[in-house]
C-alpha cells in the first residue's frame, strides 16, 4: 500500500491540473445578462462551472424596498431564527469540536436593533436557516422577489427545493464547505465574497472528524460549548483558507482556490460540491434557492470525491 502512496498522490494532482486545464477558468466568469435556459444548463449546469450574473434580479422590487425601515415595516414583529455564536462561525470545528450555533427565536425588529447597534450584545447574529426560511419565515416578502428562478427552474426541470433568507454582521463567517444542491445566490443589499475550490481539488482538503456540539450563552452573556449526547463524529474541514496552515495540511498547496466578489443585484451560480467560504459586508442581505442535484456531471464529481477521500472521514453529503 505505502508503494503506490506517491504514483496515487501523484494522480490525483495530475487530474486536478487537467481539469483546470480542461474547464476552469484562472477567476468567475461575469454573465452581463441571465442565459437561456438551454444554453445555462449546457455551458454551465453540465460543466459544473461558477458564475456571476450580473442584471438577473434587476426588475425585483426588493432591490430598492429592502431598507432596514421597510423590513421594520412588513415584518418588524415575526418572530424567526437567528444563529448566535461567540467569534461569528456557525458549523464550524472549533477546539475540536463540531460547534453549531445556538438557535434563538427573536423578533426581527430585535434582530435588526443588533445589526443597527442600537443595542448592545455579546455575540454574532446571522439569519442562516437554510430550510426555506424565507418563504416559511418571511412570507411576507416574497412579494418583493420572485421564490424561483424562472430559466434556472426551467434548466433543471423543477422549482427550487428551498428558498432561504440571509441577513447578519460583517462578523459572522460561513466556514469551509460543500453542498450537493445547485445554488443560485442572490444579493440585494451589501456585498459577500466567495472562496470557491472545485471538487477536482478534493484530494487537497483536509477533513477530520470532531464531537458534534453547540454553543449556549450563559446568564452571564458569556458562551460555553455544550456536547450533543450519542452523536456521532462529524467529518468537517479543519483548515481556514484565511489563514491555511500548509504546515499542518500541506497538500492545501496544490489547491487553486478561486476567489469573487457578488454585489448588490448580482447572483453567483454555486454549483454542486463545489467548496466555498463565504464573508459579508455588515447588514449584508441576500437570498438564494437550491435546486437538489441530479445532473450526470454532480453524480461523477461526487463519486469521484467520495473514492478519494478514506472511509473513516467520508463527508456528510
Amino acid at each position: 500500500m505505502a508503494k503506490g502512496l506517491f504514483p496515487v498522490k501523484k494522480c490525483l494532482r495530475d487530474f486536478a491540473l487537467e481539469a483546470r486545464e480542461l474547464y476552469l477558468s484562472e477567476e468567475v466568469p461575469y454573465l452581463e445578462q441571465p442565459p437561456s435556459p438551454l444554453e445555462f444548463y449546457r455551458e454551465w449546469i453540465g460543466p459544473n462551472k461558477p458564475c456571476v450574473i450580473r442584471n438577473a434580479i434587476s426588475h425585483w422590487p426588493a432591490l430598492h424596498k429592502w431598507t432596514f425601515s421597510y423590513l421594520r415595516d412588513i415584518v418588524g414583529s415575526k418572530v424567526i431564527s437567528v444563529a448566535v455564536t461567540p467569534n461569528g462561525y456557525a458549523d464550524a470545528a472549533h477546539g475540536g469540536r463540531f460547534v453549531m450555533p445556538e438557535e434563538r427565536e427573536m423578533t426581527f425588529s430585535a434582530l435588526l436593533d443588533v445589526v443597527e447597534r442600537k443595542v448592545e450584545a455579546s455575540g454574532i447574529f446571522y439569519v442562516q436557516k437554510q430550510c426555506s426560511n424565507l418563504t416559511e419565515e418571511l412570507p411576507e416578502l416574497t412579494a418583493d422577489l420572485e421564490t424561483h428562478i424562472p430559466w434556472m427552474s426551467e434548466a433543471l426541470g423543477r422549482k427550487p427545493d428551498a428558498v432561504n433568507f440571509w441577513l447578519g454582521e460583517a462578523k459572522a463567517v460561513t466556514s469551509m464547505h460543500k453542498d450537493h444542491y445547485e445554488n443560485l445566490y442572490c444579493v440585494i443589499s451589501g456585498e459577500k465574497q466567495f472562496i470557491l475550490i472545485p471538487p477536482s481539488d478534493r484530494p487537497f482538503i483536509p477533513y477530520e472528524l470532531y464531537q458534534p456540539a453547540k454553543y449556549h450563552q450563559t446568564k452571564d452573556g458569556s458562551f460555553e460549548v455544550v456536547d450533543e449526547a450519542g452523536a456521532n463524529k462529524v467529518p468537517w474541514i479543519p483548515l481556514d483558507p484565511l489563514s491555511p496552515d500548509l504546515e499542518r495540511f500541506p497538500d492545501y498547496r496544490h489547491a487553486r482556490p478561486l476567489l469573487c466578489t457578488v454585489r448588490a443585484g448580482e447572483m453567483l451560480y454555486l454549483p454542486s460540491l463545489w467548496f466555498h467560504h463565504v464573508r459579508q459586508s455588515h447588514g449584508c442581505i441576500a437570498g438564494n434557492a437550491l435546486w437538489n442535484s441530479t445532473h450526470e456531471a454532480a453524480f461523477l464529481l461526487y463519486w469521484i470525491s467520495y473514492l478519494v477521500l478514506p472511509v473513516s472521514k467520508r463527508c456528510r453529503s
